[in-house]
């Protein structure tokens, strides 16, 4: 061997040596070598890959200590939605969980159950085995690619077990140990402390500089599969199964339950031994097992059929209410807040909590200097949900709603119908503020660095009075705003010019029409395909469309009507705006008679041909939906070589099969 040879060889040998201890101490909580040890052995392996850098592997622990800082985070889009799930708050709820699954299969289904764990829901994705990018959930369908501070997850591996192209989700945390460190450390330094363990793992994840999240010693969970190439699995429990072989991490409470009753005595035998674990959980996820079961169930809008989270009884504590302060929203509602002596509920420092309206306040009779009992509603809004009249010392003053407007003294109306007060003058500063807010939010136009203490400055300033104004923000304008340097005013007019291209539904729901929300803002945006499609419409017109009702059509008809509404369309426009839909069709076809056209379809096997990947993309280019699973709604199955248990379950159900030189002759001819 060459002096080279012997040097890849030594560290092909200190790479996977240390990998392997790593995945014992950090997956499997089985240390099999000293610290001391370790330590050695992973400095050894630096020093040689300083020498030898073009030997270093993708997969080298030295990666764990962080790369370079970044100048901001990518945009990803997620091929496979992250969606949310429903709640369930008490056993009846869950009960009524499984009525609705049994009724929608037709039969008794078996569930998986896990811990939910607080922390940030992110997704892996690897290649060949080879991990190559890591994303936030965001909002669902955009994440942040911050593969660079993943990396320095020990559990997380960079080379899998398997050459294997897998997506997995999971929940990035940090443990209560790490928590109880960073916060004496900052507490030493003088600097502001996390609030909890969640919000303390989101803010290590999205740091720029990856050594940072590297220090914070944060771990991770794997819950579930999003995307497999050429390998069958048929059920949830399996997954999980199948992914600790590949070296992730899962949690070693997830259990399958055989029915309902299981999965209730599962959640009760956690509701008093959640504070024993290393790490917070807010809850029980609960998950149909199998996955053609799933598949069957489906999804809402906004959620699967097939699952569901319990979430634990929110803390109650005692504090003292001392002031109502009134905010105005975008829609002009005048809400009341409660000012509160701070008090920790859920982990969480309070000092504000919701009031709803007047007519709550009189209900309950709630006075400036009362004792109360606040809650987190899903231990996340604080409100108070009771006052402790008996404890009054006759020092307490009555609160009553202004007439007038506090931002614009505009007089307050009560619209028929309707319980909140609202300010009707479109021209109210406070309005225009929470407008310009929503504009810039993850779910409308997303601007990144454009939070709201940067829009509170550029309205007070007058620099931006409406959403066109953004996009007539100059360098100079914004280096002049407190605590923003040249980079930082140049990362924001940059993010701001690149939201000129987002599609249609991302500015419908900026412009903040009532009753219309990101959902209903896609499916019109979809449907209409051009602003002047859409703002031509008339409330027939629009009632046609799936899910628009009487009251959003006639909200959306009202709102196109108003001079300063077409006016801001108009400013927009020529300020290269995009006015089009431009994003994925929901089952657009190349050719309306193609015999692929509306058919959900399964690939199953490997092909000769092509590969797994491109195959979908066929068949969804001629109109096709495809599915992972084989169920009574599949309409067609495409079995390459090999093709297992989709093929035995397609036959058992008469569904119409393929072999691959039927699909290469059909989809040749259409």
């Amino acid at each position: 061997m060459t002096e080279k040879e012997d040097v890849k060889q030594r560290i092909d040998d200190l790479t996977d040596q240390i990998n392997h201890y790593a995945h014992q101490y950090y997956v499997l909580d089985n240390p099999k070598v000293p610290d001391a040890e370790y330590d050695r052995l992973i400095q050894e392996l630096k020093e040689l890959e300083e020498n030898h850098p073009d030997l270093k592997r993708i997969d080298s622990p030295s990666e764990r200590v962080g790369g370079k800082p970044l100048d901001h985070f990518q945009k990803v889009q997620h091929e496979v939605p992250m969606l949310s799930l429903s709640n369930a708050f008490d056993e009846g709820e869950l009960r009524d969980f499984d009525r609705r699954v049994r009724q929608g299969l037709g039969a008794d289904p078996t569930y998986s159950v896990e811990l939910k764990i607080d922390g940030l829901a992110i997704t892996l994705k690897y290649e060949e085995g080879a991990f190559v990018l890591g994303a936030t959930r965001g909002d669902g369908s955009t994440g942040e690619d911050i593969t660079s501070n993943l990396k320095t997850i020990p559990s997380i591996p960079l080379k899998l077990q398997e050459p294997v192209t897998i997506e997995v989700r999971g929940e990035a945390f940090m443990p209560k140990s790490s928590f109880n460190r960073l916060n004496q450390a900052r507490e030493e330094k003088g600097e502001a402390l996390f609030a909890n363990p969640r919000n303390a793992a989101a803010g290590s994840l999205r740091q720029l500089d990856p050594k940072i999240a590297a220090k914070r010693n944060l771990d991770m969970f794997v819950y579930s599969v999003g995307q497999i190439e050429d390998k069958e699995i048929d059920s949830h429990t399996e997954s999980l199964a199948y992914v600790r072989d590949l070296g992730f991490k899962i949690n070693p409470e997830a259990k399958h339950c055989k029915d309902i009753e299981e999965v209730v005595d599962y959640v009760n035998s956690w509701l008093d031994r959640r504070s024993d674990l290393e790490y917070e959980i807010d809850g029980i996820v609960i998950k149909v097992d199998s996955l053609d079961h799933q598949e069957e169930l489906g999804f809402t809008a906004k959620s699967p059929r097939w699952a569901t989270a319990f979430k634990f009884p929110a803390e109650e504590v005692v504090t003292r209410l001392i002031d109502i302060e009134l905010s105005i929203g975008r829609t002009g509602v005048v809400t009341p807040t409660a000012i509160l002596e701070p008090v920790s509920v859920a982990g969480t420092s309070v000092q504000r909590a919701s009031l709803h309206n007047e007519d709550l306040i009189r209900e309950q009779d709630v006075r400036i200097g009362d004792r109360v009992t606040i809650k987190k509603a899903g231990d996340i809004i604080p409100k108070v949900v009771n006052v402790l009249t008996g404890q009054r010392t006759g020092e307490e003053r009555d609160f009553s709603m202004p007439e007038n407007c506090p931002a614009c003294e505009s007089e307050l109306v009560r619209i028929e119908g309707e319980v909140a007060l609202r300010c009707v003058n479109p021209e109210c500063p406070a309005q225009v503020r929470e407008g310009l807010i929503h504009f810039a939010s993850r779910d409308a136009m997303n601007i990144d660095g454009l939070g709201e203490r940067v829009i509170t400055q550029l309205h007070s300033q007058e620099l931006v009075q409406s959403a066109a104004d953004l996009y007539r923000l100059e360098m100079s304008q914004v280096m002049a705003l407190e605590r923003m340097g040249e980079k930082s005013a140049t990362n924001l007019i940059n993010a701001i010019e690149a939201t000129k291209a987002n599609s249609l539904d991302k500015l419908l729901f900026g412009l903040g029409i009532r009753f219309v929300g990101s959902k209903a803002a896609k499916t019109l945006a979809m449907h209409f395909e051009t602003m002047d499609r859409l703002m031509e419409a008339d409330v027939e017109a629009l009632i046609e469309v799936d899910e628009i009702g009487e009251k959003m059509a006639d909200s959306i008809v009202r709102t196109f009507e108003q001079p300063g509404m077409q006016k801001l369309v108009d400013e927009l426009k020529e300020l290269g705006v995009n006015m089009t839909y431009t994003g994925p069709k929901q089952a657009e076809a190349i050719a309306s008679d193609s015999p692929l056209s509306g058919k959900t379809v399964v690939i199953t096997g490997a092909m000769e041909a092509f590969s797994r990947k491109d195959a979908k993309a066929m068949v969804e280019a001629r109109g096709g939906k495809v599915t992972g699973t084989v169920s009574k709604k599949t309409d067609l199955l495409i079995a390459g070589d090999k093709a297992g248990s989709k093929l035995d379950k397609a036959e058992e159900l008469g569904i119409e099969i393929w072999d691959e030189a039927r699909f290469v002759t059909e989809t040749a001819e259409d």
